[in-house]
C-alpha cells in the first residue's frame, strides 16, 4: 500500500512498527525535511508519475511510501497498561476512511489508547484514510475485532465502562462519571449503534445540543467526547 503527503509519510519513518519498502519524491529536497531514511530505498519521480501511482485526486505533497500495512492489535495489550485513567475509542460500521482517520487523529491528541473497529462495515488501513488522520495512524493502536458486542464484554473483564452515544441517550455525557477505564462507542452515521451495541454499553449517553438541531458528523462527535472524558479524567 501507499501512504503519502508529509504528515503521514514523517510519522511512517518514525514508527519503527512500519515496514516501508522504497520512499518516493519528486524533489531530492523534500528529503531533507524527513527523519533519517536510513538504508530505505529513494526514488526521484516526475509529479506526473507520481499521480499515476496512487488513487485519482489524492493530495500527496511530493512524497510517498510504499509500505506494509500494520500488524492489527488485540485488545490483550490494554491490560497490560497500569494507569487508572485510560480511554478507547469504538467504532461500530464506520465505513467512511476520512472519518475514521478524523476520528484517530482526535484520538492522538487525547491520548486515546485504541481505536477497536469491526472486520466488516469499517476501512482498511490506506493512504487517504492516513492522510485524514496526518500521522495519527501510526501513533494509536488499531485493533479490528470480528464481533462487537464480544469485544465490548472483552473490554468489561479489563475494567473498562462502556458508553455508547444515541440522540436517545436518556443521559448527557457530563452527567456520568468518566474517571477510571472508559470505552466510548460511536454508531454509523444514520443507523448509528446497532442493538446488539447498545445493550452491551453500560451508559447510552448523547451530547448537549441546542434544540433546533442535534446531529453532528461522527468524527466531530467523537471529537468532543474525547476531549470532555480526557478534560474529566485529566482535571484540565
Amino acid at each position: 500500500m501507499y501512504l503519502y503527503g508529509h504528515h503521514a509519510c514523517q510519522m511512517a519513518l518514525l514508527n519503527p512498527k512500519r515496514k516501508i519498502e522504497k520512499i518516493f519524491v519528486t524533489q531530492s529536497s523534500i528529503l531533507e525535511k524527513l527523519p533519517s531514511i536510513g538504508k530505505t530505498k529513494v526514488e526521484i519521480i516526475d509529479k506526473k508519475n507520481l499521480d499515476k501511482l496512487l488513487p485519482s485526486g489524492s493530495v500527496h505533497q511530493g512524497i510517498a511510501l510504499s509500505v506494509q500495512p500494520l500488524s492489527n492489535q488485540t485488545l490483550d495489550f490494554l491490560g497490560e497498561i497500569e494507569e487508572p485513567n485510560q480511554r478507547v475509542m469504538v467504532l461500530d460500521h464506520v465505513s467512511d476512511p476520512h472519518n475514521v482517520g478524523a476520528i484517530l487523529r482526535s484520538a492522538a491528541v487525547f491520548g486515546a489508547k485504541a481505536l477497536i473497529m469491526t472486520e466488516r462495515h469499517a476501512p482498511k488501513e490506506s493512504g487517504s484514510l492516513a492522510k485524514s488522520a496526518s500521522g495519527a495512524l501510526e501513533l494509536v493502536p488499531i485493533c479490528v475485532v470480528s464481533n462487537l458486542a464480544q469485544a465490548l464484554k472483552d473490554l468489561k473483564a479489563l475494567g473498562f465502562w462502556c458508553v455508547g452515544f444515541a440522540e436517545s441517550g436518556k443521559q448527557t455525557l457530563d452527567q456520568i462519571d468518566l474517571k477510571g477505564k472508559i470505552a466510548l462507542v460511536l454508531g454509523g452515521e444514520g443507523e448509528g449503534m446497532r442493538r446488539l451495541t447498545q445493550e452491551n454499553c453500560d451508559f447510552t449517553v448523547r451530547l448537549p445540543s441546542a434544540d433546533t438541531f442535534s446531529t453532528l458528523n461522527v468524527s466531530n462527535a467523537a471529537a468532543i467526547a474525547l476531549y470532555d472524558t480526557y478534560k474529566k479524567q485529566t482535571k484540565v
